[in-house]
């Protein structure tokens, strides 16, 4: 139940609505245009992303000592190759026309966003959402 308790819990709650209110952003926008990658995608990546980058940068504090070494950078390299595959999920190839390239690339773009702001980068996510949306 310490955990409750954590001075971390307030700004990690903070990133993660953070992370949301970004992701819902550009779903929003996606979904206007009617693509196959919406609302429910983008915001599910961006939440899932920043869930996962703040698990590696505050998940482990309870089991640390000084024999216990932990490689934050090992979670977010997994979130980038996952990504990968989900993105992959979109792209349709028909007649010999791609469709869905950009909705991959939007959905990488938002991990990015939801990595950033589990990684207490806010600003970092803020411009990077902006100038998606340009």
């Amino acid at each position: 139940m310490s955990y409750v308790w954590d001075p971390h819990l307030l700004v990690e709650l903070g990133l993660l609505a953070l992370a949301f209110v970004l992701s819902l952003a550009v779903g929003v926008e996606r979904s206007r245009k009617l693509k196959s990658a919406g609302l429910r995608t983008h915001v599910l990546v961006g939440i899932g992303s920043a869930i996962f980058t703040l698990i590696s940068a505050y998940g482990f504090e309870g089991v640390l000592g000084p024999d216990v070494a932990v490689d934050p950078s090992r979670i977010a390299a997994q979130v980038v190759s996952g990504i990968g595959f989900l993105g992959a999920g979109v792209i349709f190839v028909r007649n010999n026309a791609v469709s869905g390239l950009t909705s991959a690339a939007t959905i990488w773009v938002v991990a990015a966003i939801g990595m950033a702001c589990g990684a207490n980068m806010p600003l970092l996510a803020i411009a990077g959402t902006g100038l998606h949306l340009l």
